[in-house]
């Protein structure tokens, strides 16, 4: 069989070498390209829920149980008003509260929560009768809602529990999920552990029951 000449073969041998570098490359590009853009990804999905660590009050994303919602709408039962939750999450007690016939609204820092609320609102079909804002619930007045719900941690409550108790009306209803209020006594609690729910009825908590005046006639000098 005829041999292909020494020149043809050392011709051939840099040719491969330079292919065989730019495919190399070419990889190595597209790796380049494919662990920056999951990286890229990874930041965007991962700061909403780590920002919130970082402040002085942390309240980390936990998803409320079926049976804290059947707790909480107990607690709701026989009120009227609108609903509001305090860090709403992924929207669950706000659709339960709105699918109960309530005006409802949820305040969430995590955009991508909110996101997702909303369209799971639309998707149960109570969008109409609910609302989800991308706030700090320190930069929001609660003052125009009658019932408020609260899933929060131990270091925030006595913060919480001053604001709430000069901004709200007295006939407001405040249920707690998970830890109590500090210093105000519950007028009504259901549920064991992690389902356990505080209600306080801030009139009770205030003290703010009316009082009838007391008239004293005038006498004649």
């Amino acid at each position: 069989m005829p041999q292909a000449p020494a020149s043809e073969k050392q011709a051939a041998g840099p040719q491969e070498d330079c292919e065989g570098g730019r495919r190399r490359r070419w990889w190595g590009l597209l790796a380049t390209v494919g662990v920056g853009g999951t990286l890229v990804a990874l930041y965007a999905v991962v700061t909403p829920f780590v920002t919130p660590a970082l402040r002085k009050v942390c309240l980390p994303f936990v998803p409320a149980t079926s049976v804290q919602i059947q707790n909480v709408l107990k607690m709701l039962e026989n009120r009227s008003g609108s609903v509001v939750d305090i860090g709403s999450g992924d929207g669950r007690i706000v659709i339960a509260a709105a699918k109960r016939g309530f005006r409802a609204a949820g305040y969430e820092l995590n955009p991508w929560l909110v996101w997702y609320s909303r369209y799971r609102a639309w998707r149960d079909g109570v969008h109409q009768n609910t609302k989800f804002y991308i706030s700090d619930l320190w930069k929001v007045s609660f003052s125009h809602y009658t019932n408020v719900v609260v899933f929060g941690v131990p270091q925030m409550m006595p913060q919480l529990e001053k604001k709430l108790e000069e901004e709200l009306e007295c006939n407001a209803r405040i249920i707690a999920c998970r830890f109590p209020f500090p210093c105000w006594i519950p007028d009504h609690t259901t549920g064991e552990g992690i389902d356990t729910v505080w209600a306080y009825d801030l009139k009770r908590s205030r003290r703010c029951e009316t009082k009838s005046l007391e008239i004293t006639p005038e006498t004649e000098s």
